[in-house]
C-alpha cells in the first residue's frame, strides 16, 4: 500500500515521546497515509500513558509490546507489522523538521535512491554549560569522526548510513532485517549490508533532525562504553570488517597507547613511557586547539566531555574484546 509506516522503538521515554509524536504526526504528510508503530520494551514510567492519549486522538498510532526489550527486536517487530510500502525508522529522542516525511518520500521515488535521511543536530533538553559542551563534542569531528550525518554537508549526496532514514520496505525482503545478535551497531551493519547488495543510501543535508543527547557525564560515558563494547563483538558476529569504519576503533588505539606502555614498564626500560607521554601530550594539545576555536565553550566541561567520550568508548572496546575471548574459552 502507498504510504509511510513509522517505526519508533522506545523504553521509558516519557520526557521525549510526546514531542516526537507531535513532530511526526503534524509533520505535513497526509495523516491518512501514515501508520505509526510505537514498539515498547516494557516502559515503567508514563510512556504508555502518554502514547494512549495520542491514540485517542489519532487512530494511526499502534502500540506494540517488545517482549525481548532490545532495540533490534523492536525495529524488526515494527517492520514486520508495517502496512505501507515505505518505512521510516524514527527515534523517540528526536524531533523532525516540518515536511521531513514528505521530502524524503519524494526523494526516494528517484531510481538511484533506496534509503534516504537527513542530518543530526545534537541538542539538549535543558541547556546549560555542561550540556552544551556535551552537545558540542557529539557534533565535532574529533568526537564523532567522519560521520557525515553528524558533521553535515553542502549538498545531497550518497553516504554509508543515515539516521532516521526512509526505506523501501521491499529492501528488507531482499537484504534481510536488522541483525538481532547486535544490541548496538545493528543500524550500521544493516547499512553496510544494503550497500553490499548494490543499493544506494542518500542524505539530504537541508533536513536537520534534532537529537536530544545525554546531559550528564555519567550518561555520556555509559552510552559510549556500550558503543565501544559492541564494536569488536560486531566484527566477531558478522565476520565482516566492512560492518564498521576505522573511526570506530580510534578510541581503542588511543587508550591502548596509554595502557600498553604502562603494563610493559615492568619488563622494559622506563623510557617506554615516552610513547604514552607523546600520545597524551598530542591528545591534550589537540583539545586545547579545539577549545580555542570552540566559540565560548567552557574549558573544563569541554575537556571532560571529550575525555569521557574517548576513554569510555576505548575502555568499552577493550572489555568487548575480553568478552569475546571469555566466550570462546
Amino acid at each position: 500500500m502507498e504510504g509511510v509506516s513509522i517505526v519508533i522503538p522506545c523504553l521509558n521515554e516519557e520526557q521525549y515521546i510526546g514531542e516526537c509524536l507531535d513532530g511526526l504526526i503534524l509533520n505535513g504528510y497526509n495523516i491518512d497515509l501514515l501508520d505509526v508503530l510505537v514498539v515498547d520494551g516494557g516502559s515503567t514510567d508514563k510512556t504508555r500513558e502518554i502514547v494512549s492519549t495520542y491514540q485517542v486522538k489519532y487512530s494511526c498510532i499502534q502500540w506494540i509490546k517488545n517482549k525481548k526489550q532490545k532495540t533490534p527486536f523492536a525495529l524488526n517487530l515494527g517492520i514486520k507489522n508495517a502496512k505501507y510500502n515505505y518505512v521510516l525508522i524514527a527515534g523517540a529522542h528526536a524531533v523532525y523538521p516540518l515536511n521531513y516525511i514528505a521530502i524524503l518520500y519524494q526523494l526516494i521515488k528517484s531510481d538511484n535512491i533506496d534509503v534516504v535521511g537527513g542530518v543530526l543536530e545534537t541538542k539538549s533538553k535543558h541547556e546549560n554549560v555542561k550540556s552544551n559542551a556535551i552537545c558540542y563534542v557529539l557534533s565535532h569531528p574529533f568526537g564523532v569522526g567522519n560521520s557525515t550525518f553528524r558533521t553535515g554537508a553542502d549538498e545531497l549526496l550518497e553516504v554509508d548510513t543515515v539516521p532516521f532514514g526512509l526505506y523501501k520496505k521491499e529492501l528488507f525482503d531482499i537484504v534481510g532485517l536488522y541483525n538481532e545478535k547486535l544490541i548496538r551497531n545493528h543500524d550500521m551493519e544493516l547499512s553496510s549490508r544494503i550497500k553490499s547488495f548494490g543499493y544506494h543510501i542518500w542524505m539530504d543535508p537541508t533536513l536537520k533532525c534534532t537529537y536530544y543527547a545525554r546531559e550528564t557525564f555519567m550518561g555520556l560515558a555509559r552510552n559510549n562504553y556500550g558503543n565501544g563494547y559492541w564494536n569488536l563483538k560486531t566484527l566477531s558476529i558478522t565476520r565482516k570488517f566492512s560492518s564498521l569504519g576505522l573511526r570506530h576503533f580510534i578510541p581503542l588505539f588511543f587508550v591502548l597507547s596509554l595502557l600498553i606502555p604502562c603494563l610493559l614498564l615492568f619488563f622494559f626500560s622506563p623510557w617506554i613511557l615516552i610513547i604514552a607521554g607523546v600520545s597524551l601530550l598530542s591528545y591534550f594539545s589537540l583539545l586545547v586547539f579545539i577549545y580555542v576555536n570552540s566559540k565560548g565553550q567552557n574549558f573544563f566541561y569541554l575537556m571532560y566531555s571529550f575525555l569521557c567520550l574517548h576513554f569510555s568508548y576505548g575502555w568499552g572496546s577493550i572489555m568487548g574484546a575480553l568478552s569475546i575471548y571469555n566466550f570462546r574459552k
